[in-house]
């Protein structure tokens, strides 16, 4: 992979939705290296490492593809965390959710992130969103 390559995180528990972006992302030809938590814990767990171990994630170029609604650790606290730790608060958060909720659209704004995209209902678009999604960050020279 070249410089430019960007690690995508993928926060998500439904495994249809985590199949549905697989598929959406091969459908647009983005070949970046998915990596996939079910939950806020197990994304911190994999961007910073453990137990003295590598991060999972590579320190750099990463972007987050967040749902909201999850077990253990849901979307809006892990944007907390996230934005509190002085080394992963600079990473791209883009959130995935079902949620159409002013209030969790707000509080996710609040938490900077760079998006906040409804889930699709179709497969087709899934690839719409992906593509979108991917379009966004080549013109902002992230990819």
């Amino acid at each position: 992979m070249n410089d430019k390559g960007l690690h995508i995180l993928l926060v998500e528990d439904d495994e249809v939705d985590v199949m549905n972006v697989k598929r959406a992302l091969k459908k647009n030809n983005i070949s970046n290296p998915l990596y996939i938590a079910s939950n806020g814990l197990e994304a911190l767990t994999m961007l910073r490492g453990e137990d003295g171990h590598s991060p999972v994630v590579p320190p750099h170029r990463r972007l987050i593809l967040l749902d909201l609604n999850m077990p253990k650790m849901g979307g809006i606290e892990f944007l907390q965390v996230l934005r509190t730790d002085s080394d992963l608060k600079g990473i791209p958060v883009v959130v995935l959710t079902t949620s159409n909720q002013d209030r969790d659209r707000i509080e996710a704004y609040q938490l900077n992130v760079a998006g906040y995209m409804l889930k699709p209902v179709t497969f087709q678009n899934f690839v719409e969103t992906m593509a979108t999604l991917n379009n966004y960050w080549t013109l902002c020279e992230m990819l």
